[in-house]
């Protein structure tokens, strides 16, 4: 994931944005009860077909000592082991030629070559029906890294190691089965995402097909671990606010059981990973993460570290979405963003009053618990009224910063 397109407010509205969209009561009842939602939600549970066996041994090869943060040289041999891996699963070369890889040119030298500085690996299972199989639905995941620095290795195991773990999974179990879905499957690892999403940008305006038969983008960045390492069963998803159809897909699919799945809207986030260059085209996408945590851009960030259950849980959920939508009558269709809703004010209730409930795990001075009181009791008199306004929307905003820069 990065954070070069990042922006200071933005940066601050990601803490007020990335928690759960539970229905919380503006009163002190106990954060493990059960919410709404999750009373609502848990009949459509579903057991995951991902399992932590499965996701495994590709973050510890991506994240081992031996690929060195996947920087320089070893993003080759990061790129080698994805590439057998599509082999092995029997698909097809995504680009021309029989190719698994595109090049990523460089700015042109004197003599007017442009070097290759990065390569997007990818592999297609192509659709069943014929009416339908010209349209793509793309399942991807960034595999470079920070590399190593002053004799540090920059392992990257969430970041984003567990993202082409998901990857690969997804297109074991879809390559498997016995029926393929009727729409195209492909699936890319991107090149040089923690350079300005490069990788992503080259392939958006260089895709294998006309741009308008991708008919939905996903990519996931860090999905096994937790936002600030508060206790948080949830998988942040952005991008249902650009088409309706994705919300419903949500809704008919469900989650796996023991994960939560907050739905958020992308314009309190920002450009976050490689959905940026697909949202700017105008395609339909959704963005898994399971947000930052202390260890991020650190060499902490280590495959012992990785909660294996929930990154095979969104993979897992993942793979229903995609199965879903590929088999739908009409697939997504691009909207205008809508406006911020009481999801928001919600997640800002929940992080305060995880950080109240934190005692000495998170110890907190006079001022910032004053601070934190104070947007609790304000964001529940916003759910008492049962709307927002946009000044409210405003101040939610404004109040993410100071929570950012004075707590975090």
């Amino acid at each position: 994931m990065t954070r070069s397109l990042l922006n200071l407010p933005v940066a601050a509205a990601v803490l007020a944005a990335a928690m759960p969209t539970f229905p919380v009561q503006a009163d002190d009842r106990p954060i493990s009860a059960l919410t709404a939602v999750v009373a609502a939600t848990r009949e459509r549970e579903f057991a995951p077909a991902i399992q932590p066996a499965d996701i495994r041994p590709h973050i510890e090869f991506l994240a081992s000592p031996e690929l060195r943060g996947r920087g320089g040289r070893e993003r080759t041999e990061a790129a080698r082991y994805i590439v057998t891996r599509f082999r092995e699963l029997g698909l097809e070369p995504l680009f021309p030629d029989g190719r698994y890889a595109q090049d990523i040119p460089g700015k042109a030298e004197e003599n007017g070559v442009r070097p290759v500085i990065g390569r997007n690996v990818g592999a297609l299972l192509p659709g069943s029906d014929p009416a339908v199989r010209d349209e793509v639905i793309i399942v991807s995941a960034h595999y470079d890294h920070l590399g190593s620095s002053g004799g540090e290795i920059y392992a990257g195991a969430d970041d984003n190691a567990s993202g082409v773990a998901m990857v690969l999974e997804v297109a074991r179990q879809l390559a498997a089965a016995g029926q393929r879905p009727r729409r195209t499957i492909a699936f890319v690892g991107f090149d040089m995402e923690e350079q300005m999403l490069w990788g992503s940008r080259w392939f958006a305006s260089h895709t294998p097909w006309p741009l308008e038969q991708v008919k939905l983008f996903i990519t996931a960045d860090m999905i096994g671990r937790s936002l600030g390492n508060l206790p948080l069963p949830a998988v942040f998803v952005l991008g249902t606010e650009h088409a309706p159809q994705l919300k419903e897909a949500f809704d008919v699919v469900g989650r796996p059981a023991g994960l939560e799945v907050a739905r958020l809207g992308t314009d309190l986030i920002g450009t976050r990973s490689d959905y940026g260059p697909f949202r700017d085209r105008e395609v339909p996408y959704l963005f898994f993460s399971t947000g930052e945590h202390p260890d991020y851009h650190t060499p902490r960030d280590t495959p012992d570290r990785i909660d294996y259950e929930k990154a095979a849980r969104v993979s897992s959920l993942v793979l229903r979405i995609v199965q879903h939508v590929g088999e739908t009558s009409q697939p997504p269709v691009w909207s205008p963003a809508v406006n911020g809703d009481l999801d928001e004010v919600h997640a800002l209730q929940r992080i305060t009053t995880l950080l109240m409930a934190a005692g000495d795990e998170r110890p907190l001075s006079d001022i910032q618990r004053y601070m934190i009181t104070t947007v609790k009791n304000k964001t529940g008199r916003i759910l008492e009224k049962g709307e927002m306004t946009p000044g409210d929307r405003t101040w939610l905003i404004r109040m993410a910063q100071l929570l950012l820069l004075s707590v975090f």
